[in-house]
């Protein structure tokens, strides 16, 4: 057992350098992991059903990249708002919050009566939902030692594959009972709220910088599982530099961090998105029809988990930055051969290849997000890191749609969605590692 004196005021982030891994760790590991894991069903499940509700609604290309870019407006729109509330309201309540208003207004959309209903209700879908993105991960590192930080967090955000591939089993399934059926049971995932509120502690860092010591020593002793105890004079400190004020992302030494991270976001996220959003369309150009490219989008789904595993390891032996640069390069180099393939087996190679390595350093990224800021600004550096991936998300598919619309070849079209991988490799060479620092 660690005792820490009551003559001290340690700071929270030097506390968890005595903090073990428990069970306690691992079962909020596993309801945060679903939480992830629905947020992925969630955006996943209007492009695998997009299909039918073109055909639903008589929609042509671009209509339906519009629908698909509506949820991510709704993110857009949102994503600002939840990081600032969830340093208001606390990490725990806004991912209660999050899950239980997206399972409503998620469930009111599979009832809409026409296209501009539709689009209204998943706008809001995504307004809604975006906090579970913004604050999961945020809240998952503040529970967490410094030496198994990165690689759990790389374990959290393998749930992206889980959700895509939970999407695409519904659609599977429930594919003679229409579309509708299909986001009634993705509208079900706003229930898991009970087992955040019942399992998931609040975050220690969060309160301790809102002056809830006696709440942020229980915190503790609930995550060390009283293997750290904490006097009861004893006074958690957090940095207090900073005030959780959007500005302040963007002055003094944290300007040129800021402009960095939310450029990465942007430009990674237009990579990864342009392309999955319209990979039923594209594979169709190619000659699969529609099963087979569900089919085909499951396989590399599957090849994401070995990716997010492997990330998880050489992070915590390497750091953020040397495997993010590797990953993304390797990426670029798979999806050239992606778009330049003239077989059908390298078109599954490559993708393979560009599924493993870019998921990979997605969960890297994920991590690497919240240690760049102090607790007082840790949601809100998240709220616009995923401002910065809707606005991608948002333009990707409405233009990638336009260029499909207006006769871009497959090879075209993939090879402008990967130039941006490129620029982000460019862009990750220039960020500070923050591998087994203590968060401030």
């Amino acid at each position: 057992m660690s005792e820490i004196p009551s003559t001290l005021a340690p700071n929270v982030g030097d506390v968890f350098k005595d903090v073990p891994l428990t069970r306690t760790h691992l079962r909020c590991c596993l309801v945060l992991f679903l939480v992830f894991a629905i947020e992925a069903w969630e955006m996943m499940i209007i492009v695998y059903t997009a299909p039918l509700i073109a055909q639903e609604f008589s929609l042509d290309a671009l209509a339906v990249g519009n629908l698909i870019g509506a949820m991510f407006i709704g993110m857009l729109l949102g994503a600002l708002a939840w990081g600032r509330l969830a340093e208001r309201i606390g990490r725990k309540r806004a991912i209660i919050w999050s899950l239980a208003s997206y399972g409503v207004v998620s469930l009111a959309s599979a009832f809409s009566p026409d296209y501009s209903t539709l689009y209204a209700l998943r706008l809001l879908s995504g307004v809604a939902a975006v906090g579970m993105m913004v604050v999961t991960f945020a809240h998952f590192q503040e529970l967490l030692p410094i030496r198994h930080r990165g690689a759990l967090t790389v374990y959290l955000a393998s749930g992206w594959p889980i959700g895509m591939l939970l999407a695409l089993g519904a659609t599977v399934w429930l594919l003679p009972q229409g579309w509708r059926a299909i986001i009634i049971l993705s509208s079900l995932g706003g229930l898991w709220a009970i087992a955040v509120a019942r399992w998931v502690p609040e975050s220690p860092y969060w309160l301790a910088s809102v002056g809830r010591q006696q709440d942020a020593r229980a915190s503790i002793n609930a995550l060390s599982r009283g293997a750290v105890k904490l006097d009861d004079e004893c006074v958690l400190q957090v940095d207090r530099s900073t005030s959780g004020l959007h500005r302040e992302l963007f002055k003094g030494g944290l300007l040129g961090i800021s402009l960095l991270q939310i450029t990465v976001n942007f430009t990674f996220s237009w990579g990864y998105w342009g392309l999955q959003t319209w990979l039923p369309t594209l594979l169709q150009q190619r000659g699969l029809n529609l099963p087979q490219s569900y089919g085909f989008i499951a396989l590399s789904a599957l090849c994401m988990i070995p990716g997010y595993m492997t990330a998880s390891y050489l992070t915590g032996r390497f750091g953020r930055k040397k495997i993010i640069v590797g990953f993304i390069s390797a990426s670029v180099l798979a999806g050239y051969g992606f778009a330049n393939s003239t077989s059908l087996e390298m078109l599954y190679l490559s993708n393979f290849a560009l599924a493993f390595f870019s998921l990979g350093a997605w969960g890297v990224w994920g991590a690497w997000i919240g240690e760049l800021y102090p607790t007082t600004l840790r949601t809100v550096g998240y709220g616009w890191a995923i401002f910065a991936q809707r606005m991608a998300n948002v333009l990707a598919p409405s233009l990638i749609g336009a260029l499909i619309a207006y006769g871009s070849s497959f090879n075209q079209t993939t090879t402008i969605i990967n130039a941006f991988l490129v620029v982000t490799v460019v862009l990750t060479a220039f960020m500070p590692e923050t591998e087994g620092k203590a968060l401030r």
